[in-house]
């Protein structure tokens, strides 16, 4: 099945901006806040008028709090939801805490939402998809040709959805594999029965190795509509099919690579040395020190000039990993809106 396209359509538009809104999901104490600070100030730069929900679990410090809320985020706090218990072994680790973001089908004061990771940048508006049709959920293919795929059939048989035709199917290992989605970056309508639903799904599909990515997967197999990947570059596509990516078409890029979260990159990691990552860092640095962004910036705002002062200082090491040279190729073609 080919990505669909979604385009605005005015006879589908809601006489409410209120009732959409983009959503994040955010836990513990950890530095990932700078990433849903970076992802609210991208949203911002495209001019959209709906707001960042961030579901919040409990153990998110107030002081975080308090710099999304400076932010003009709304901030939401949940509570923890969790595999049937001894089953969490079955998942990594890392992802369990992820279970949690089956909360956001809860919000049901907004008719339509887009969700995406914290550890993602909007370079360009993509406010028409909240225009798409009702009843389906739109996200983007992902690749499995990562060595987080490792156990699967299709890596090691070489088979990946974003190339089918480079290494077919093996019929003896039955039927193809349905269509995956990566659950970093979806379109969908919080409802209060599916929520219960993927609650009772959760109890009777065992946890695995990508935790909530997997059980959406399996969920919404049959209401699934796979769009471009450019409104979910996983990093990965940039080394393992180039051939599908348009770089300055690209809406929205999600750091998920190893090595790849903007306010950690060394440039050390596998792939981090590349010219395209080292761009595409750069510009998510580029949204976030820019203070026009910033929601309040003249009255009060949590985050001050000497936290952005300080932000500067930590830069050296940064830009250094850059480049070699500590000068940044700009010739390579970005986002259109980054």
């Amino acid at each position: 099945m080919s990505p669909v396209e979604i385009t605005t359509n005015e006879n589908n538009k809601s006489s409410s901006p209120s009732k959409k809104a983009y959503v994040t999901f955010l836990a513990g104490n950890g530095d990932y806040v700078k990433g849903v600070v970076g992802l609210a100030k991208g949203l911002r730069k495209t001019n959209t008028p709906y707001p960042l929900v961030v579901a919040i679990l409990p153990d998110v410090p107030e002081e975080h709090r308090e710099i999304l809320r400076s932010q003009g985020c709304i901030v939401r706090e949940i509570e923890p939801v969790y595999p049937p218990e001894n089953q969490t072994q079955f998942a990594m680790a890392y992802y369990v805490i992820n279970y949690s973001k089956l909360r956001i089908w809860e919000f049901v004061e907004y008719e339509k939402m887009i969700y995406l990771d914290g550890d993602i940048q909007v370079f360009e508006n993509i406010d028409h998809l909240f225009e798409s049709p009702n009843g389906y959920f739109y996200a983007a293919m992902d690749c499995f040709c990562e060595k987080t795929w490792s156990s699967s059939p299709q890596y090691k048989i070489g088979y990946c959805q974003q190339c089918p035709d480079k290494v077919k199917w093996l019929p003896e290992l039955g039927s193809p594999p349905p269509l995956y989605f990566n659950a970093g970056m979806f379109v969908y309508e919080p409802d209060l029965v599916i929520y219960h639903d993927l609650l009772e799904a959760l109890k009777l599909n065992p946890p695995t190795s990508f935790a909530e990515q997997d059980l959406l997967n399996i969920f919404f197999r049959e209401r699934y509509k796979p769009i471009s990947s450019a409104y979910n570059l996983v990093l990965a596509l940039l080394w393992r099919h180039p051939e599908n990516i348009e770089l300055d078409k690209v809406k929205v890029v999600h750091y998920c690579a190893a090595g790849s979260k903007p306010w950690r990159f060394t440039g050390e990691e596998e792939n981090m040395d590349r010219e395209d990552i080292k761009m595409l860092v750069n510009k998510w640095w580029e949204i976030y020190l820019d203070e026009s962004l910033d929601y309040n910036n003249n009255n009060n705002n949590s985050i001050s000039k000497d936290a952005a002062a300080e932000e500067h200082v930590k830069l050296g090491p940064f830009i250094s990993a850059l480049s070699d040279k500590g000068n940044i190729d700009h010739q390579l073609k970005a986002p259109s809106a980054a």
